[in-house]
């Protein structure tokens, strides 16, 4: 830590919880705090937490983090949120929460959005007119399964009108944050993307759509006004600086969700510049220098937090938390069969395990849709499968293929993102909790055949990233800066020997969701997604 040096107070929501963190404004980061904070699912594929409980523990991991820090708050000179995305709050016109916030999991609102944007003469689902009308101004559509703030509203306007009444705005969690630090209601161009609702064909000037507002039945009023992630929010309320031992003024910056922050964090900021993204869920993406749509792969160009660019996005449901899954409910599941406490640094064990099992964990493949798939298909009644186990396979390769199955199924999304682009990537920057992993960079490596780089610190873009915002947002690092401070920790080149097995089994990996969507579809008729995190 250098005397001189200026540090930004970034924070990340999680599903988790908020991992909160003092940051240089050339992404060093000197401290973090996390504290957890419960998903409540609800058996009709509700998902929802709570906003206090969310508040209550960014205020207790940034009091931490500050006083463990040694930074002055003279030093401190801004504070940088980024956040979950795809989740609604509903608040009054003090700012106070109505009810629990919905999240990105909850698929209530997936019949309501079928009936509003449904039609006879129909493409995946849509009418075609509104299909085109809505691709036309914001380069995408509503999910079919409810899945995001359009969903969030219609279920509520629908299911809970009492709340829909009384909301003075509806809030994503990266906003309602802002709102609880500044006491100012906004959103910015990226944060307010997944309501679908603005025009989105100038990345420099993005406002709501009136057309679409009427179409969908939303009140204008009811939604926060926009501005840039780099612009100022405002200061920090007086009593909020207090608490934790900021300046007084110091300013919050508009700030983006987790997607855009994680990919500016990863140093991949120049066009068609890729990276790969794996923690709970994970994602492929890049800077590209238009807007375009691909409905059929369920993937676009859209508003990023640098100014006048385009971020491709697209997400798959389960990466790293089908690791999670492996160890909870199968390796050290609590029953009359385990009593064994779980091995410590599982992970490092699992690592150990994979690199002794060939490429191909004996032909055992593992289709990690254990809460349905996003994309490159938007199916949320897809289902997990472990098949072509024989007498001989062990438990040992069915581990190695569940790591080798998530980077089979973002393989199945690279194709598309790729011919998205027009062009290969040469190389992605590896980032998130699953990067931490050197078995995992060089499978990924392989299955890709590009090569991987594994990103120093990787669980810190999304931090990074915030405070890379910051500091472009106060003049003090430009956006061409930023890949000289990320370091990469290693490369990993694709090995040869193991593309005849990768490429074999990929094949059967795609053509096993064809051959298995409809008896899924016919299995969790009543089940939207819903899952047990």
């Amino acid at each position: 830590m250098k005397s001189n040096e200026k540090y930004v107070l970034a924070v990340d929501l999680g599903t988790s919880g908020p991992k909160t963190a003092i940051v240089s404004v050339y992404g060093e980061v000197i401290g973090s705090e996390f504290e957890d904070t419960p998903v409540i699912l609800l058996p009709d594929g509700g998902a929802e937490q709570d906003p206090q409980g969310w508040w209550n523990a960014i205020l207790n991991t940034a009091k931490r983090v500050i006083g463990k820090s040694g930074v002055s708050s003279d030093d401190i000179v801004a504070v940088s949120v980024t956040s979950q995305w795809s989740g609604t709050v509903a608040v009054d016109e003090a700012g106070n929460h109505l009810m629990n916030a919905i999240i990105w999991m909850d698929s209530r609102g997936a019949g309501d959005v079928q009936d509003v944007f449904g039609g006879l003469l129909n493409i995946s689902g849509y009418s075609l007119y509104k299909a085109l009308l809505w691709q036309k101004y914001t380069g995408a559509l509503p999910t079919l399964t409810g899945k995001d703030p359009a969903g969030h509203i219609l279920w509520l306007k629908k299911n809970r009108p009492e709340i829909y009444r009384a909301a003075y705005k509806f809030l994503e969690p990266k906003d309602y944050l802002n709102l609880r630090f500044t006491g100012r209601f906004t959103a910015t161009y990226d944060s307010i993307l997944l309501h679908w609702l603005t025009d989105n064909r100038n990345p420099s000037r993005v406002v709501y759509c009136d057309k679409l507002l009427k179409m969908i039945g939303f009140d204008r009023s009811k939604l926060p006004d926009l501005i840039q992630a780099l612009e100022i929010v405002g200061p920090v309320k007086k009593e909020i600086a207090a608490e934790l031992g900021l300046k007084e003024e110091t300013p919050v910056i508009g700030g983006t969700p987790d997607v855009p922050s994680a990919g500016v964090g990863s140093g991949a900021v120049r066009d068609f510049e890729g990276h790969l993204y794996i923690g709970t869920s994970s994602w492929i993406s890049a800077h590209v220098p238009f807007k375009k749509t691909d409905i059929s792969n369920n993937l676009g160009s859209f508003p990023s937090p640098v100014p006048g660019r385009y971020l491709i996005l697209c997400e798959q449901e389960c990466a790293g938390k089908c690791l999670t899954w492996l160890r909870d409910n199968v390796l050290y599941h609590k029953d009359e069969l385990m009593r064994e406490e779980c091995a410590p640094d599982i992970y490092k064990v699992m690592d150990k395990i994979v690199g002794r099992v060939p490429a191909g964990a004996n032909k055992v493949i593992f289709t990690p849709w254990l809460y349905g798939e996003r994309s490159p298909v938007d199916d949320c009644r897809i289902r997990s499968s472990i098949f072509n186990l024989s007498l001989e396979n062990t438990r040992e390769d069915l581990v190695r293929a569940v790591y080798e199955g998530v980077a089979f199924n973002a393989k199945w999304l690279l194709t598309p993102v790729e011919k998205f682009m027009g062009r290969p990537f040469e190389y992605l920057n590896f980032i998130g909790g699953g990067a931490n992993s050197d078995v995992w960079s060089q499978i990924f490596a392989d299955i890709f055949d590009r090569k991987i780089r594994q990103v120093k610190d990787p669980i810190y873009s999304n931090v990074r990233g915030a405070a890379f915002l910051a500091a472009m947002a106060l003049g003090r690092i430009r956006l061409e800066d930023i890949p000289q401070y990320v370091q990469i920790k290693a490369e990993y080149t694709p090995n040869p020997d193991n593309r005849e097995v990768y490429d074999e089994l990929f094949k059967e990996f795609t053509v096993y969701y064809n051959s298995q969507k409809k008896a899924c579809a016919r299995m969790n008729q009543q089940k939207e997604g819903t899952c047990a995190l």
